[in-house]
């Protein structure tokens, strides 16, 4: 535990270093060029979108003559930028903002408005700050809408359920929010809150240093052993993986928290095995992978393995990587890793299945074969995925929402289709892109950017855009207020009837 604290201190020490650190126009030139090498060398999404980067930083460059520029500042203005390309697992790190005043206050999404909310430490409960007035409509005479358009500048290319629910809950720490937005902050804050009909009440929140600060609302913290995965001592204790696996009235259920990595826990796919096997005469199975951040691309094969009808053979993603051609041993193995082989790498079925596929695959950008390889492909092969396990033929349902990220979104994407198979809830946070990281010598951060550009079965990118569920589930009240879990529970319903 002690060293925990240290690393956290020295954290926090670095990072007020790094606010006061100034950076000369020349420094943020060469800084500059050097990211400008990166991403017209590397970057798999600059360009697609038709936005250039380098118009920004021209006009950056502008601002800077004659004075110096905060490390700060720079961050901001790269995270903007970056974000802009539409690259989902791009960031710049290693700026900060300061972080010493709070709202009290707790914040979540509903209906698309800003839900303002109290909690009780004492019965781990939220609820409304202000039950006649529930709905956050300005900050300081600001919309709510421009604030929140504005503080996560890294994610305004995200789809748009994704982009609200982080927005909304970064609103507690203000002051960070005030100092991306570049205004003062006042103290106490003036606020206003309205119901549904529109009616106004003004408050003043006295803001609060980081003990009395506002429990951030978030789903994830109120999950027992939801962050398992952060803890090599977790992946395999078996006591705490078998809690993810449950069978009720018929319907089996597995919790999915982490794309994890076979190698990694071995213990998670045997327990995963043993439970099909028990399952094997349930009515339904439901896969839950909401607030699944990523991580490997096993479990999507594990679960194929029974998902798939050992006679069928499904083309389920497209990719190509950006790099210099033919690609180098390290990128090819990169693409293995994630099930993705190019079309000569497959067996004939697999190859006849591809054939099929490209002869009606439209995708939204087309991509030149100059900078990017030939594509690579995700298959689901039944026969072989198969081996050592059988055909589950009921109803599967796939339970995601906005924050399934990465290679979950991948999972979503990839089984959404397949027969017996239904996406269940909110659409995905989609991406997928291969990453690779970099440093910038003269100001000190870091970023990484995508060098793979990854395409759906329909033809459109994972990332910003997503995958759409076939049963659209939002939460209510009650989830809000971790009373129940409204959208499983809406799931078991529907299932009965079906």
């Amino acid at each position: 535990m002690k060293i925990y604290i240290i690393i956290l201190l020295s954290i926090f020490t670095l990072s007020s270093n790094a606010q006061n650190q100034y950076l000369t126009k020349k420094q943020i030139e060469k800084d500059l060029a050097i990211l400008d090498k990166i991403l017209q060398k590397k970057s798999s999404y600059q360009g697609l979108n038709g936005f250039d980067y380098r118009k920004d930083f021209e006009d950056y460059l502008k601002q800077t003559d004659n004075k110096k520029m905060s490390q700060s500042d720079f961050g901001l203005f790269l995270s903007k930028t970056i974000g802009k390309i539409g690259d989902r697992h791009s960031y710049i790190k290693d700026y900060d903002f300061p972080e010493t005043l709070y709202f009290p206050l707790a914040f979540a999404p509903y209906n698309e408005k800003v839900l303002v909310l109290d909690y009780d430490k004492a019965n781990r409960k939220y609820g409304f700050h202000n039950s006649q007035f529930p709905y956050l409509k300005s900050i300081n005479n600001i919309p709510i809408e421009k604030i929140l358009q504005k503080i996560r500048p890294h994610d305004q290319l995200a789809p748009k359920k994704s982009h609200l629910i982080n927005a909304v809950r970064d609103l507690r720490d203000i002051e960070t929010v005030f100092s991306i937005l570049k205004m003062q902050l006042p103290n106490p804050l003036p606020i206003i809150l309205e119901n549904e009909n529109g009616i106004e009440k003004e408050l003043e929140i006295t803001l609060v240093s980081d003990d009395d600060k506002g429990y951030l609302w978030d789903e994830q913290f109120h999950k027992k052993d939801f962050y398992f995965y952060y803890d090599d001592e977790k992946l395999n204790n078996k006591k705490i993986l078998e809690q993810f696996f449950s069978i009720n009235n018929n319907i089996g259920y597995v919790q999915i928290y982490s794309m994890l990595d076979k190698e990694e826990s071995p213990v998670f796919f045997e327990l995963l095995n043993d439970f099909m096997i028990k399952a094997k005469e349930t009515d339904a199975l439901i896969i839950d992978v909401r607030d699944n951040g990523g991580g490997s691309r096993d479990l999507i094969n594990e679960l194929a393995g029974y998902f798939v009808d050992p006679d069928s053979v499904y083309v389920v993603n497209a990719t190509k990587q950006r790099g210099v051609l033919p690609l180098n041993e390290d990128l090819k193995q990169r693409l293995h890793n994630r099930y993705l082989f190019s079309r000569d790498e497959l067996d004939i079925n697999e190859q006849k299945a591809v054939d099929k596929f490209m002869n009606s695959f439209e995708p939204m950008y087309k991509l030149d074969n100059i900078r990017f390889s030939e594509y690579h492909y995700y298959i689901f092969n039944g026969q072989k995925l198969s081996k050592d396990k059988y055909h589950y033929d009921k109803p599967i349902y796939i339970l995601t929402n906005e924050k399934s990220f990465s290679a979950t979104s991948v999972l979503v994407s990839t089984l959404k289709g397949l027969p017996n198979i239904k996406i269940v809830g909110v659409n995905t946070d989609g991406s997928s892109g291969n990453s690779e990281r970099f440093e910038l010598p003269n100001s000190e951060l870091r970023g990484k950017i995508s060098t793979m550009v990854s395409f759906q079965k329909n033809g459109k990118i994972l990332d910003g855009i997503g995958t759409e569920p076939d049963i659209m589930i939002e939460r209510n009240l009650n989830q809000i207020f971790m009373k129940e879990d409204h959208q499983l529970n809406k799931l078991l319903e529907i299932i009965k009837v079906e």
